[in-house]
């Protein structure tokens, strides 16, 4: 059995690799995968958590990936939206670049 510490290391190098992404790239869809990535390596520290849960007679509790189900669903939908305005921007841009989406302000 592996122990939790590896999963919850893993968890953070993920999430350190998505947030350097999000903070160093300018490409929207870079940014985006970047956003998932994150999301998956939170799911992950969830589950690797909720793994060490048991009840009172020992049965093992599945809080935490009914939970990690629910933002799998999230961020499904978040994809099809942020997909969608990055199609719209770049019919309209001819670019997904970030810094030339300032023009898209009220």
């Amino acid at each position: 059995m592996i122990p939790i510490n590896y999963y919850i290391i893993l968890s953070a190098v993920l999430f350190t690799i998505g947030v350097t992404g999000v903070l160093i790239r300018r490409n929207a869809l870079i940014i985006f995968m970047s956003i998932e990535l994150m999301l998956n390596a939170a799911n992950l520290a969830i589950v690797a958590f909720s793994s060490i849960l048991k009840t009172p007679d020992g049965q093992p509790v599945f809080s935490g990936q009914i939970f990690v189900f629910f933002v799998i669903a999230v961020a499904a939908a978040e994809v099809a939206v942020g997909l969608a305005l990055i199609v719209e921007i770049f019919k309209s841009k001819r670019s997904i670049d970030v810094d030339q989406m300032s023009s898209l302000k009220g």
